[in-house]
């Protein structure tokens, strides 16, 4: 009989529609740089559901997109919304000052958090979550500080024991991704 209850509560009964990336990405783990010179690790969202997107401020088209989309998101789970934090992580650390960075979040919501580090903490974060990145050099005649990112793209959506489980498009449906996020808040509420 306790075997049945136990397996009733399993992930195998849940039907996700998002990538199910349980056991097959690490969990949260880093320490970055966060506006008012503070530094977060993984340990300031114990608790939290997090959404982790990496891209940059000057970013003309998929990162703003993004942004709003899961502050949308956010903003549709009603209550449970306190139990969710937006992190933005950047790959353009020449450019995002952790002021600069919240600055930019802080215009999607309130309540996300931008991040970045140097060039080795910012790469090795990336290549902990295999996500991909190339700063592309100045135009001839352009500022040096003037020239565009290619990066990956996704969100990944850690529970709030900082557990990697679920990978979401950045074209995927609002009501797709705030479906399964309730699914993992009902799963992992306290």
């Amino acid at each position: 009989m306790v075997v049945l209850a136990l397996s009733a509560c399993s992930d195998s009964n849940i039907k996700w529609s998002l990538y199910d990336v349980s056991g097959h990405l690490p969990d949260l783990r880093f320490s970055l740089q966060a506006a008012g010179n503070q530094t977060m690790t993984e340990k300031d969202f114990t608790g939290q559901t997090v959404l982790m997107f990496f891209g940059y401020a000057s970013c003309p088209d998929i990162c703003p997109t993004t942004m709003a989309q899961l502050t949308e998101v956010v903003n549709k789970l009603g209550d449970r919304a306190k139990d969710v934090k937006i992190v933005f992580v950047s790959v353009d650390p020449h450019r995002d000052t952790p002021d600069v960075l919240q600055a930019y979040v802080k215009a999607f919501s309130t309540s996300a958090i931008g991040l970045t580090g140097n060039e080795k903490q910012v790469a090795d974060l990336a290549r902990r979550y295999r996500i991909a990145y190339q700063i592309e050099k100045p135009k001839p005649g352009d500022s040096a500080d003037v020239y565009d990112i290619t990066h990956s793209r996704g969100v990944f959506i850690f529970d709030r024991f900082g557990r990697a489980r679920l990978l979401a498009s950045d074209t995927e449906k609002i009501d797709t991704v705030v479906s399964d996020l309730k699914q993992l808040l009902d799963q992992t509420k306290r």
